[in-house]
């Protein structure tokens, strides 16, 4: 049986720069998949239809509900998070 043990990185705090950060890597991790699923078929559809290939997040990052964004919003979170517990730095040039 799998048991996931993702690093804790509850005691990292982001700094403003890199929440702005944070929300260009979530548009980015969209615009991702919606490649992927383009190219794999995949069109808009008002309800997702696995068989018709049609999916109601097949619009630009802007259009998703906040629900929606909050699952790119958290997935890049937790990236930044890790890459600042695992000692590394995050500068912009």
């Amino acid at each position: 049986m799998y048991d996931p043990k993702p690093v804790d990185t509850s005691d990292v705090q982001l700094d403003s720069e890199i929440l702005d950060l944070c929300e260009l890597i979530a548009k980015n991790t969209h615009d991702v998949w919606a490649v992927g699923r383009i190219k794999e078929g995949w069109s808009y559809g008002e309800h997702r239809d696995d068989a018709a290939k049609k999916h109601p997040c097949l619009v630009p990052y802007e259009e998703l509900s906040d629900s929606e964004k909050k699952y790119d919003r958290s997935t890049s979170m937790e990236t930044l998070k890790l890459i600042i517990k695992l000692g590394y730095k995050i500068s912009k040039k």
